[in-house]
C-alpha cells in the first residue's frame, strides 16, 4: 500500500489538489485524475454521502480544467477579450460521478458579429486543444460535441444570449434537450462577471413564463420512476434499473424547472430544490431520496444496478428514493395542468 493510503482522507484531498494546482504538464495531471477516481471511491467506502463525494470528484475535476488551461493558454495567442470556460451539464451542477464526458463552453466578449467571428476563430484552436487534453485525463469528448472546441459552443456573450432567447420563445424538442444541459451552465475559469450577467438575462426569460416551464416539464415527464405496482421496482429485460435514467435525471430536471420558473440563480439539484419548494417537509424529502439514489450510483460505480443484490434495507430506501422522485413529478403535472 503506498504510504499516501494511510493519511487520512480531507488531507490526501487537500494534497492531490495541490498537486494538480502545480502539475507541469498533461502527463501529471492524467496520473491526478486518475488518482481523483480512486480517493472518491475511498470516500464511498468511508460511506460518506453522496454530497460530498460529488461535490469532491466535481471539485478535483475543476482543479484540473484550471491546470489545462493555465499550462495551453501559454502556446497559443490569445486574443486580448474577456472570456470565460464554461462547465455545463453535470459539471454545471457539481455532481459529476465516477464516469462523466465533456460538457463545456467557451463565452467570450465581442463588440460586434463580425468581431465575434474573428475572435472565434481566434479561440477555437486553443479550445480544442484542452478538449483534448481533458479527454486524456479521462473526460470522454462529447459525443454531441457539446463541447467549446466546436464553433457552435464557443461564443460572444451576445450569442449565447440569443441562443437562449431562441430556445425559451421557440421550445422545440431540440430546444428542450439543449435547454436540459446548457441552463445548468457554471464559470470554471475566466472574467466570472460575464456569465453572472448571463445568468440574470436567462432567469428574466424564464421566471413566470408558464409556456417554456410547460413545454420542460412535458419533456421531463417522458421519464418515470421504475417502480412496480406491489412494493417492487420494475426492472427492464436484463432485471436491471438505470439510476441515471429513470432515477436521478427525474429530480434534476424537476430542480432545473423550479429553479428557473422561481428566478433562482443556483445550478446545483439539491440547493434548487431546497430553494425553489422552500424549507419544507417536501423540500427535505426531495433533497434526500436525490442523494440516496445518488449514493446508489456510486456504490455500484455506475448508474445500472439489479435490485436484487440489495439487501431488503436497501431495496426500502431506493424504493422510498423513487417514490418521492413520482411524487415530485405529481407535484409538477398539478401546478403546469397536466392530467394525474
Amino acid at each position: 500500500m503506498d504510504s499516501a493510503d494511510l493519511l487520512p482522507l480531507a488531507t490526501r484531498a487537500s494534497h492531490l489538489a495541490a498537486a494538480m494546482a502545480a502539475a507541469p504538464d498533461t502527463a501529471t495531471l492524467v496520473t491526478c485524475a486518475t488518482e481523483a477516481r480512486e480517493l472518491a471511491m475511498a470516500y464511498v467506502e468511508d460511506d460518506a454521502s453522496a454530497a460530498q463525494v460529488t461535490r469532491l470528484l466535481s471539485k478535483l475535476n475543476d482543479r484540473i480544467v484550471l491546470r489545462v488551461l493555465a499550462l495551453r493558454g501559454p502556446g497559443f495567442r490569445l486574443p486580448p477579450a474577456g472570456w470565460c470556460w464554461l462547465g455545463l451539464g453535470s459539471e454545471g451542477r457539481l455532481e459529476q460521478t465516477f464516469t462523466t464526458d465533456q460538457d463545456n463552453g467557451l463565452l467570450f466578449s465581442a463588440s460586434s458579429a463580425a468581431e465575434a467571428r474573428d475572435l472565434r476563430e481566434r479561440f477555437l484552436p486553443f479550445a480544442r486543444a484542452v478538449n483534448e487534453d481533458l479527454a486524456a485525463c479521462g473526460f470522454a469528448l462529447c459525443k454531441g460535441e457539446i463541447m467549446a472546441g466546436n464553433l457552435r459552443w464557443c461564443l460572444s456573450q451576445a450569442e449565447w444570449r440569443e441562443h437562449f432567447i431562441a430556445w425559451v420563445r421557440t421550445p422545440e424538442p431540440e430546444a428542450l434537450l439543449n435547454a436540459t444541459i446548457f441552463f445548468d451552465f457554471r464559470p470554471l475559469a475566466g472574467e466570472t462577471a460575464l456569465v453572472d450577467a448571463l445568468r440574470q438575462e436567462l432567469l428574466l426569460l424564464t421566471r413566470g413564463n408558464e409556456i417554456f416551464l410547460r413545454m420542460m416539464t412535458a419533456n421531463a415527464l417522458t421519464a418515470s420512476p421504475p417502480l412496480g405496482r406491489l412494493r417492487d421496482f420494475a426492472t427492464d429485460e436484463e432485471h436491471m434499473l438505470d439510476l441515471k435514467k429513470s432515477g436521478s435525471r427525474i429530480f434534476v430536471d424537476a430542480a432545473r424547472i423550479l429553479a428557473l420558473g422561481a428566478g433562482c440563480a443556483a445550478t446545483s439539484t439539491a440547493e434548487r430544490l431546497a430553494t425553489a419548494l422552500q424549507p419544507t417537509g417536501d423540500s427535505v424529502a426531495a433533497v434526500h431520496a436525490f442523494h440516496a439514489i445518488q449514493q446508489f450510483r456510486l456504490a455500484a460505480g455506475g448508474n445500472r444496478i439489479d435490485p436484487a443484490t440489495l439487501n431488503e434495507f436497501d431495496r426500502r430506501i431506493l424504493h422510498a428514493a423513487l417514490q418521492q422522485a413520482r411524487s415530485l413529478q405529481q407535484g409538477l403535472k398539478a401546478r403546469f395542468h397536466f392530467d394525474t
